[in-house]
């Protein structure tokens, strides 16, 4: 892996100028503002992104994590941190960056003296899947439906993190219709909770928005482990992603 580059860590005092990360072209788009605002309030409970830039070139990757107790997934976590996004795009995929931010996160939670580092990932999209950890000592230890695995990389002997049971329940708390369930954590989120918003509307579902404000809400109410966005049609898990019109009618179909 070639040294060509700088790892910067995102800080209330060069968030304007160095962003996030993401959706750097729409700073002015009410997610890019929510992200900011909710990243701000975060930065207190331990939160940190780091990212990868390339001297000479750009902003290739960068990775989110937060102590498990503030964690923005539904997992049971204490004592540890957890990775909230790890993405590398374009030119920087095939260099070792993402193994490099995983290092840095590692070596972070080594000197907060942390049980271990663990990552929600996924069979779908919206999150890492589990090959790049599994080949840097995490193990899976947990599953969640429809797509979710549970990896850790402990330190010490410490009491393994957890996903919920209680799923079923959960979704059956949203009720009949079309829930979306969503929070400010992710700026892509405000497009694709107004997707289904419109989606749901075309259909002539009834359809509502419910804001989760705080970690506890995520990890106590959520209907799905990915945490901070989750579809729910008539009290079962439709989606934890936005669906293109066609799959988003297969759905509702399916689920009746």
């Amino acid at each position: 892996m070639s040294d060509n580059f700088e790892v910067v860590e995102v800080t209330a005092g060069n968030i304007d100028r160095q962003g996030f990360f993401c959706y750097m072209s729409k700073r002015k788009s009410p997610g890019y503002r929510q992200k900011r605002d909710w990243l701000e309030e975060r930065l207190d409970e331990g939160l940190k992104i780091k990212i990868l830039h390339e001297h000479g070139g750009r902003d290739t990757a960068f990775i989110e994590y937060i102590p498990g107790e503030y964690a923005w997934r539904a997992v049971y976590a204490p004592g540890y941190l957890v990775i909230h996004c790890l993405w590398v795009v374009g030119k920087g995929t095939g260099k070792g960056y993402g193994s490099r931010l995983i290092q840095e996160c590692l070596a972070d939670a080594r000197r907060q003296g942390k049980h271990g580092v663990v990552m929600v990932s996924s069979d779908g999209t919206w999150l890492a899947s589990k090959k790049l950890f599994l080949n840097h000592g995490f193990v899976e230890i947990d599953q969640a439906p429809p797509v979710f695995q549970l990896l850790m990389h402990r330190f010490e002997n410490a009491p393994d993190p957890a996903f919920p049971q209680d799923w079923k329940d959960r979704q059956a708390a949203f009720g009949p219709g079309l829930t979306v369930v969503r929070t400010p954590q992710c700026p892509y989120i405000e497009n694709a909770t107004n997707g289904y918003l419109n989606l749901g509307s075309q259909a002539g579902i009834p359809t509502r928005v419910i804001e989760l404000n705080s970690a506890q809400e995520v990890q106590e109410q959520a209907p799905c482990a990915y945490g901070v966005f989750g579809i729910v049609y008539n009290s079962r898990l439709l989606s934890y992603t936005y669906i293109n019109p066609i799959d988003f009618e297969k759905r509702i179909a399916q689920l009746g």
